[in-house]
């Protein structure tokens, strides 16, 4: 038996459609009065984004809606510089994976810069951040956030206990408008924690169940969601399985198929979703020697136990997403550099199987 701590942080997740009615009652209990929305131009201007803001009312005390995708660098100053010129005490982010990122960045520098760090999972956040997702990612419920330095082209990380958001409105009403390329992409990253949770050396028991119960649900959903982008209840389904994706990641580790991702997304700029859906099957072919019997439990539950690596990887053309990365504008150089970096990603450290540079430009070239 391994010996195990498990984690649990104060959250309240809201589910259902028509969730986002409940926000001011989160807000209220918070004891949120100026609020910072963090969004996307395209979400802010959309008919979805008058419900949010209608339903923030006068709390809404300020709005940064410059989000962009991987999260870069001078964004993130420009919204702590807002968040303090504007006194703001609360957070809400309104969007995919980069928005709740770039809200928890605003979470963590504010609280760097008051010296007041969360050093424990008791501590109370300085900035708390309520957010409501219009993806998949699970970012809406973790305490680390990703940002990108433009110029060097590499992605780097942060957080803490107390950047974790304390409340999710999970409104699949308001992912009705998510592409279904997207929907799909994001999905595939949900999935993707689920399987690497499923076999990461330092998950709890219960974060092994939440993974497998995750998988199971996104493998059946997603696909509906992408036929049928308009259908409430399907994307109900998958949004159930991408909190359930979620929430797996508080007591479990990411490995070589996360850091790669995050390498080749702030390498080339494709999205970590797409960077996902091309790295995962050969990612879990190489550390199947290592995983054998949880990658089997894992093929039993998605309905594939004899390959559950080709099942995710038939999955990925049955979303109709490119074969591989050399598709998705990543070249032979990106793959020589990402190899070159995966020795200092602490994803690519915590892998269950050690990788070396060799053997990470050997599952790059399998997914290319």
């Amino acid at each position: 038996m391994r010996p195990w701590t498990h984690t649990g942080f104060a959250q309240q997740l809201i589910f259902g459609p028509g969730a986002i009615k409940r926000l001011p009652e989160l807000l209220k209990a918070l004891g949120a009065r100026r609020v910072l929305l963090v969004t996307t131009e395209g979400r802010q201007a959309s008919d979805d984004g008058g419900r949010v803001r209608s339903a923030l009312g006068s709390a809404l005390a300020s709005t940064f809606a410059e989000v962009e995708s991987h999260v870069p660098v001078p964004l993130v100053q420009q919204a702590v510089q807002q968040a303090r010129r504007d006194a703001v005490d609360a957070v809400v982010s309104f969007g995919g994976g980069s928005c709740a990122d770039l809200g928890k960045a605003v979470c963590f520098f504010t609280e760097q810069e008051a010296g007041t760090p969360g050093a424990s999972f008791a501590d109370r956040p300085a900035l708390p951040h309520v957010a409501i997702p219009t993806t998949y990612s699970g970012a809406e419920l973790t305490g680390v956030f990703g940002m990108t330095d433009p110029a060097a082209r590499q992605k780097t990380g942060a957080g803490g206990p107390t950047i974790t958001p304390v409340g999710a409105i999970y409104d699949p009403e308001l992912t009705v408008s998510t592409p279904p390329r997207v929907s799909a992409e994001t999905g595939m990253n949900a999935l993707a924690h689920c399987v690497e949770v499923v076999y990461s050396p330092k998950r709890t028991p219960e974060a092994e169940a939440i993974g497998l119960a995750g998988a199971k649900r996104i493998f059946s959903a997603l696909p509906l969601v992408v036929d049928d982008p308009t259908d409430v209840d399907v994307r109900s389904s998958m949004l159930e399985g991408a909190a359930l994706a979620g929430r797996c990641l508080h007591n479990g580790t990411m490995g070589v198929h996360h850091g790669l991702s995050q390498l080749v997304g702030g390498r080339s700029g494709i999205a970590h979703g797409l960077a996902n859906a091309m790295i995962l099957p050969h990612a879990m072919r190489f550390n199947a020697i290592a995983a054998y019997d949880e990658l089997e439990r894992l093929g039993e539950t998605i309905g594939a136990s004899e390959d559950a690596a080709s099942a995710v990887a038939d999955l990925v053309q049955r979303l109709g997403l490119p074969s591989g990365l050399g598709e998705c504008g990543v070249t032979l150089d990106d793959l020589d550099a990402v190899a070159r970096l995966s020795q200092s990603n602490p994803n690519v450290r915590n892998n269950l199987r050690p990788v070396s540079e060799d053997e990470a430009r050997e599952i790059l070239a399998a997914a290319y």
